[in-house]
């Protein structure tokens, strides 16, 4: 359901958890083409056979990987619909932290929830977000990061 973004319901939900996306495979092919768009070719990430001689056990994601897929996660699993937004942005992060390492097969996915709600001017919007990264079958989540959005209504 669409609502309008208005400096009046600007609170509403905050403390409450925004969503929680699908799950998504983390498979070598997206690592691979990860280190191969950001330059970063540890072995740990691309070389399962050398990978596997770690205390690891095989091949990880990416911690970027990883921070990077909450615009998928957000787009499947908790953007919220203002009939009155122009765009959306990134605004930054206040806190990331890597917790736990994404092995390669494992799926993952994001959870959110609404932290703060600022209008920082007329029609801008600033949204904190905590949102963790969840390994399936795994208790200690990947990553936890506090993320800044901006949402423009025209």
């Amino acid at each position: 359901m669409s609502t309008q973004l208005t400096s009046e319901n600007l609170q509403q939900g905050v403390g409450e958890e925004a969503g929680v996306s699908d799950w998504f495979e983390v498979t070598q092919e997206n690592v691979n083409l990860f280190a191969d768009v950001t330059l970063d070719h540890q072995f740990i990430h691309i070389d399962p056979d050398k990978a596997a001689q770690t205390p690891f056990g095989g091949t990880i994601a990416h911690g970027f990987l990883s921070l990077s897929m909450l615009s998928h996660f957000a787009e499947t699993g908790f953007s919220k619909d203002f009939s009155n937004a122009v765009m959306g942005v990134n605004y930054g992060f206040d806190k990331v932290r890597f917790i736990n390492p994404v092995r390669v097969g494992s799926k993952i996915r994001g959870r959110s929830t609404l932290m703060e709600a600022t209008e920082k001017s007329p029609g801008q919007f600033l949204f904190k977000h905590g949102v963790t990264v969840e390994i399936d079958g795994v208790e200690k989540p990947a990553l936890m990061a506090e993320w800044l959005t901006m949402i423009v209504t025209g």
